[in-house]
């Protein structure tokens, strides 16, 4: 979806000039053919949940063109503003199908291809509507990642020339899926990426979506349309793919069929922190005080600062999928405070009971946090798993050291 990498390569291939759309009658445009294009997953995290675009062949003027509705690029003004206020806007433009390929076959993606059985009328009417949407004062859109994306636009388009046929199979089918679902399938492998999607998530992501819904997933529209059935020019009912083929498999990179059940390593290593915690209060000596500080202050700091974000999300973003989000009773802004009230203990006795009753408040919010879970639609349990232990470790190691009443950091 980068306007680089793969998709530079293809316009440096020759992105071809479209024409104008015409009004053309359906018989002005023999051998017209249209094909969905999907490619799989890549490497990077934007390309972990596949892409798509529309190909028209027309032998009669020699247009072979890919629409792709995925651009976007690191170098437009404004981009890291929009980025983090959920305004981002993408563009459609079209390319060379053939350099298109390549590239994407050179960048290692899978590749699948379906012919559509669309009527003439309906191809005709589909190229024109894409011709129409590449012009420049059509091509950018308010880009949403699970309602807006490159791949609901292709399902948009297609149920536009289908009559609402693609609408009609898909819409109020059950998947027994969610947006966090998928999420958590095809992020699995890139542990960093997996954690903060799971932070800042909230259970908007959770409502079972239908197959409609599902489409904004290259793959699952490339399975969907295979069930859609159409009237031919005869008024025969007729499947919509009318052909389809592998045009390259990839040898690195594959879709997983499910998430991972990751709650237990999250689980380990919360209670492995804290276990850590606890042995250094323990102990007594300066240096393992000091530890215990370091540690506790760069937790409530790392947990404040995520919380600031969870906050700013939800009042100065559009990033409707981020709020409200009951991660904040786990990460919120009262880690900061936490962290300035330890760091000066690096230098002087036992923690202040001001340190002490703020990680004991803390751990109460994140013990509510569990309780929350059980009751509200937001399916957290990674984050729960991760921050619980670590929150009431650090109050339970402060309230050990304040009782010890021996210094932090004595000599």
């Amino acid at each position: 979806m980068l306007a680089g990498g793969p998709l530079a390569r293809a316009a440096e291939a020759g992105a071809q000039t479209v024409p104008e759309p015409t009004a053309a009658p359906a018989d002005s445009a023999p051998g017209l053919r249209v094909e969905l294009i999907t490619l799989g997953p890549g490497p990077l995290v934007w390309e972990r949940f596949g892409h798509n675009a529309l190909r028209v062949v027309d032998p009669a003027s020699g247009l072979d063109v890919a629409y792709n509705w995925g651009m976007f690029s690191f170098d437009e003004p404004g981009f890291l503003g929009r980025l983090l206020k959920g305004t981002m806007m993408y563009w459609m433009a079209p390319f060379d199908s053939e350099g298109m390929l390549a590239a994407y076959r050179g960048a290692d993606r899978s590749i699948w291809i379906q012919e559509l059985a669309l009527t003439d009328a309906q191809k005709v009417e589909l190229r024109d509507i894409l011709a129409t949407n590449a012009l420049p004062q059509n091509a950018y859109y308010r880009y949403d990642y699970y309602r807006d994306n490159c791949s609901t636009r292709v399902r948009d388009a297609l149920d536009r020339v289908t009559g609402g046929r693609v609408r009609a199979v898909l819409q109020g089918a059950p998947t027994g899926t969610s947006y966090r679902w998928h999420t958590r399938r095809l992020l699995q492998d890139m542990p960093s990426m997996y954690t903060g999607i799971q932070l800042v998530l909230s259970g908007r992501a959770d409502r079972e979506i239908d197959r409609w819904e599902e489409a904004f997933l290259p793959v699952k529209l490339m399975e969907a349309v295979r069930e859609v059935r159409v009237l031919d020019d005869a008024g025969v009912e007729r499947p919509l793919v009318a052909s389809e083929r592998e045009d390259y498999r990839s040898l690195a990179v594959s879709e997983p069929a499910a998430p991972p059940r990751a709650w237990p390593w999250f689980l380990g290593l919360g209670l492995a922190l804290a276990a850590v915690l606890a042995a250094l209060a323990s102990v007594g000596a300066g240096w393992s005080r000091a530890l215990t500080a370091l540690l506790g202050g760069a937790w409530g700091a790392a947990a404040g600062i995520a919380g600031v974000v969870l906050i700013g999300a939800w009042l100065f973003t559009d990033h409707v999928f981020w709020y409200p989000n009951w991660n904040l009773l786990q990460t919120n802004p009262l880690g900061l405070a936490l962290a300035a009230l330890l760091l000066p203990l690096l230098a002087r006795g036992r923690p202040s009971s001001a340190a002490t009753v703020l990680a004991m408040a803390i751990g109460a919010l994140s013990l509510l946090g569990l309780l929350v879970h059980l009751v509200t639609a937001q399916r957290n349990g990674d984050i729960l798993a991760l921050t619980v232990p670590l929150n009431l470790g650090v109050a339970g190691a402060l309230l050990r050291a304040r009782r010890s009443g021996e210094p932090l950091a004595g000599s």
